[in-house]
């Protein structure tokens, strides 16, 4: 945070009896229903989430407090604070100061951002134009569609966001939107009412537990492991058969594998070999997922012929790399290089049952041309539109698009899609350079792209 919107001089204001009672409330209503379950300390957040995350929570149940009332003259710290010492301040940490203290934690969609200078902001929650936040280090970061938790403030002429900002994941925002449907809206009710300011403001620390299920739950999470100890990831080899070469000759060459037992004609279970002179080297230290033959022999991958191309399911990079050389080793120039499709066990979990596409992003090795890999997206998502997704609520996209609250479901997943593409960790990828600009037109839902 830049110095002129330093806030230290406040923190050690807190230090004062007077106002270090007031702040362990707002603390507790902050952490207190996550901390009492799991009978913990703030400090094993730290240890759990990072000091970066655990500053960032710490600071917004503090700006959170910087808002509240209470009994006894002056009854606000900022107030106090200003009346006492606001003369050390610049004059621009004294408005930052004034903004914080009628500030309101929202819900903002992120649009329109410019690398180190601004970035539009629409508030999900309230009824409100979309403004445009000045902001330097986080443009560099921030991606468009993503969802964050925070408070915006006008400060001589400019929208800034403050200090304590959440990035929100869809199931964390479906989180606190049902906790905000059950405070502010009748049971069971489908839409969220019109909110006040000083309702939201009120409601401050749903944010900040929606933000702590979410996160806490995705940590928390045990890895699953195959039995070579790998972290289960499903990996899908695909390998593209070469012009003139035919499913007979891919067939014949892979019945020369030991490993390959054939099942059907178009069918081979890839069987674990048993070192000679003992057992395996490795072993999963927690529990395993395991596919057996009826014999008891263990799978480590199917191979299948469909139509041109050659498919290597497995569940794991290891196994995954292990196949794909034995494959290329033994069909050769009868196989073309292959594109490689991930999955972790999140994703495929969400996609069941219903097809939930809106999770089902593709990695796509780095080495094949763009125009590879965007046409392999095209079809794809082209096969998608047909196709039921979980967060349409199992209706297929063209589905959606029929109705008015199936068509903004529908703008929420096509935003999902966009956000998690433009999540690319290198821009020179090719998934990070395609766009799913096409189905919005497609749909019919472009004018709502905004």
């Amino acid at each position: 945070m830049p110095a002129s919107h330093d806030l230290s001089g406040l923190m050690k204001f807190l230090r004062r009896d007077e106002w270090l009672e007031c702040f362990e409330g707002v603390f507790d209503e902050h952490f207190g229903p996550i901390l009492d379950e799991g009978e913990a300390e703030f400090e094993d957040l730290a240890e759990v989430l990072g000091d970066h995350w655990a500053n960032t929570l710490w600071g917004c149940a503090f700006e959170d407090f910087l808002t509240q009332d209470f009994e006894g003259e002056p009854t606000n710290i900022v107030d106090a604070y200003l009346k006492r010492r606001g003369w050390k301040e610049s004059a621009q940490s004294r408005a930052y100061m004034a903004a914080l203290s009628t500030s309101v934690m929202s819900l903002y969609e992120v649009s329109n951002v410019i690398p180190g200078t601004s970035f539009v902001a629409r508030d999900l929650i309230r009824d409100s134009e979309p403004i445009t936040v000045s902001e330097g280090s986080a443009t560099k970061t921030l991606k468009q569609w993503d969802r964050l938790a925070a408070r915006i403030v006008p400060v001589m002429g400019k929208n800034i966001m403050s200090g304590g900002v959440l990035p929100f994941t869809p199931q964390a925002s479906e989180t606190l939107f049902d906790g905000l449907k059950g405070l502010f809206g009748k049971r069971n009710a489908k839409k969220l009412p019109a909110v006040k300011d000083e309702e939201l403001q009120a409601a401050a620390s749903m944010f900040t537990l929606s933000w702590l299920f979410d996160t806490l739950g995705r940590v928390a999470r045990p890895k699953l492991q195959n039995t070579d100890g790998d972290e289960i990831v499903f990996h899908n080899v695909r390998f593209p058969l070469e012009t003139g070469a035919r499913q007979e000759d891919i067939a014949t060459r892979l019945n020369n594998i030991p490993a390959f037992s054939q099942a059907d004609a178009k069918f081979w279970n890839w069987l674990e070999e048993t070192p000679k002179g003992g057992s395996k080297t490795k072993a999963a230290a927690a529990p395993a997922m395991a596919a057996t033959m009826d014999n008891g022999s263990p799978v480590l991958g199917n191979i299948e012929l469909k139509g041109r191309f050659l498919h290597l399911s497995a569940n794991s990079a290891a196994r995954a790399t292990r196949g794909t050389a034995l494959i290329q080793q033994t069909l050769g120039d009868l196989v073309r290089t292959p594109l490689i499709e991930i999955r972790t066990v999140e994703q495929m979990m969400a996609e069941e049952p219903g097809g939930g596409a809106e999770t089902s992003r593709s990695t796509i090795m780095p080495e094949f041309s763009e125009q590879t890999v965007h046409e392999y997206l095209d079809r794809h998502y082209l096969e998608t539109l047909d196709q039921p997704v979980k967060m349409l609520g199992n209706k297929t996209p063209r589905q959606a698009a029929k109705t008015a609250a199936g068509r903004q479901k529908l703008v929420d997943w096509l935003k999902y899609l966009e956000n998690q593409t433009a999540k690319q960790p290198h821009p020179t990828h090719p998934m990070a350079s395609y766009s799913v600009e096409w189905m919005w037109k497609e749909l019919g839902v472009h004018d709502l792209r905004r």
